[in-house]
């Protein structure tokens, strides 16, 4: 697999997120599918300082990214991914994108977990 959809699909995400300052080190976004297309999306980006604060994207800007690599990842037959999971560091360039293929519950922000949650979802990458 090509390198380069990845790039496109953080790149998207990273040109699209909604309620973010310049001067974020890292961030975790779930993006949530439905019909084979992106139906939502929300996440955190953290500070340098390590403080998360909520994102999300807009799913018709970031779609054609998404689609590009999904096409390079699954087969047209494929069974896709309820949701994935994009962890992306900044400084390091350190990426790793993890699929759910049918719990759609997986990496949901309730009230019982806003706490925990974003560390969770947070990048920790070896």
């Amino acid at each position: 697999m090509s390198v380069e959809p990845v790039v496109g699909l953080v790149r998207s995400l990273v040109e699209n997120m909604r309620r973010v300052d310049d001067d974020w080190a890292s961030f975790a976004m779930v993006l949530e599918f439905s019909g084979g297309e992106v139906s939502g999306s929300y996440g955190y980006v953290y500070s340098a300082d390590g403080k998360p604060s909520a994102t999300s994207a807009r799913p018709t800007r970031i779609e054609p990214a998404v689609t590009a690599y999904m096409e390079s990842y699954f087969q047209p037959d494929d069974a896709l991914p309820v949701k994935i999971l994009i962890q992306f560091d900044r400084t390091s360039g350190n990426y790793e994108v993890t699929f759910e293929d049918t719990d759609v519950t997986r990496w949901q922000v309730t009230p019982a977990n806003i706490d925990t949650i974003r560390e969770e979802l947070r990048p920790q990458f070896a």
